[in-house]
């Protein structure tokens, strides 16, 4: 049987800085401290020095804090197109609390990383980059182009105020993006982002949407049936003893085990997908369903995985409802427990808004301050935020408490 929810409406929270991404935070020592934001070069939208951290006592007192109160983090900058290094934008979305340091210090950060063939050109040595050919228009329109997101890990040893790169752990390559004519979906050609790690066992599982084509892509050739089946939430996992060496270790899921390589091509997670019957089909169409953004979190109280997540319902990543997910197997390494989530169900829906970004959250109780509860492990109660928009305004906000109950036995 599958856990209910409730959603219990409060008092507005509105927070005060900028978030485009999920939520990455972590206790360091007695203080409660989140990453919002977004740094360095972007084509697109413009150079940025948005990724910041905010403390507080308990998370409320955290995602109530006035702007002024954000500080800048320091992160290696962007290097010339062409030099090893770090290019792009960055947005971290986990944070993963190395449990050998009992100072709580130590942080290893998931980030999301978008680049352009302008910042990250194809290097025909090492495959990667992007090849400036047919690349389809991006969500300024005509004229702006598409970016690929890729996953990669930074480490901090005083509690996040300054990181170090450690590099990228999850990519697509350029055969595998989906160009002109085919694609209209305004945002992304491929590649993989939006990750949400947890830990099971000796492994960080990272849960992260897939964009690209599953195999060599060919305007002639294109299938769009073939493409939807390859997209999609998908999991890769790496051993938390490797997160000092990443580059090269992570493993997606094959379809019967953790085998993929960082680049190659993997199975997503099928129960997330949505039939062609119920208006589900490939990224590129641009008016297409299909879940993305996912957030996941284990739930002390039901004992079990919870993951929250967004659906794109048409172009632009239009979407209005938020949808949740259940898997109760606490070991991820297991078989293929890490596939074994529930039917997505409804959990919000805001007509006339796009809502991105879901995620559950601690609430200032004693027990969740005491139990250091994050994001990424939760009780019976929790707070659901996420970011609405319309054309006048975006807001990430919180309206609602979730509070679970375990299915009747």
């Amino acid at each position: 049987m599958t856990p209910t929810f409730t959603l219990i409406p409060t008092e507005r929270f509105l927070f005060n800085s900028m978030v485009d991404c999920n939520m990455a935070e972590a206790w360091v020592g007695d203080t409660f401290r989140i990453f919002p934001g977004k740094t360095g070069e972007d084509p697109l939208w413009g150079e940025a020095h948005d990724l910041k951290r905010g403390d507080g006592r308990h998370a409320d007192e955290a995602f109530l804090l006035p702007s002024e109160a954000f500080v800048e983090v320091a992160i290696p900058p962007n290097v010339p197109p062409g030099e090893p290094g770090l290019h792009g934008a960055v947005w971290f979305e986990t944070v993963y609390q190395d449990v050998r340091d009992t100072s709580g210090r130590t942080l290893y950060a998931l980030y999301h990383n978008e680049n352009y063939p302008t910042t990250l050109p194809y290097d025909p040595e090492t495959g990667t980059g992007y090849l400036d050919i047919d690349w389809p228009p991006g969500l300024g329109g005509d004229g702006s182009p598409q970016a690929v997101p890729r996953i990669g890990i930074m480490k901090s040893v005083d509690g996040g105020e300054s990181w170090t790169d450690h590099g990228v752990i999850l990519e697509d390559k350029t055969e595998r993006m989906i160009l002109l004519p085919v694609n209209g979906n305004n945002t992304f050609p491929g590649g993989v982002g939006d990750p949400s790690a947890v830990a099971s066992g000796d492994h960080l599982y990272v849960f992260y949407g897939e964009y690209a084509y599953p195999t060599a892509w060919d305007a002639q050739t294109h299938d769009p049936d073939l493409e939807a089946s390859g997209q999609c939430i998908s999991v890769a996992r790496i051993p938390l003893a490797d997160l000092d060496d990443p580059v090269g270790k992570a493993r997606r899921w094959d379809g019967t085990s953790f085998s993929a390589d960082p680049s190659g091509v993997g199975v997503p997670i099928r129960s997330l997908q949505i039939p062609a019957s119920e208006g589900g089909g490939p990224v590129s169409a641009g008016d297409k369903k299909f879940y993305w953004g996912p957030s996941v979190s284990w739930n002390t109280y039901l004992e079990c995985w919870v993951m929250v997540m967004c659906r794109v319902d048409a172009g632009y990543w239009v979407g209005d409802s938020l949808f949740i997910s259940f898997n109760p197997h606490r070991d991820l390494g297991e078989g293929a427990n890490s596939q074994d989530w529930s039917t997505p169900q409804l959990l919000h829906q805001r007509p006339g808004r796009t809502l991105w970004y879901p995620s559950l959250q601690p609430l200032a109780t004693d027990e969740d301050v005491a139990a250091r509860r994050t994001c990424m492990l939760l009780d019976k109660r929790a707070r659901l935020f996420f970011k609405a928009s319309n054309s006048e305004e975006s807001l990430y906000l919180s309206d609602f408490i979730i509070e679970f109950e375990r299915p009747a036995p």
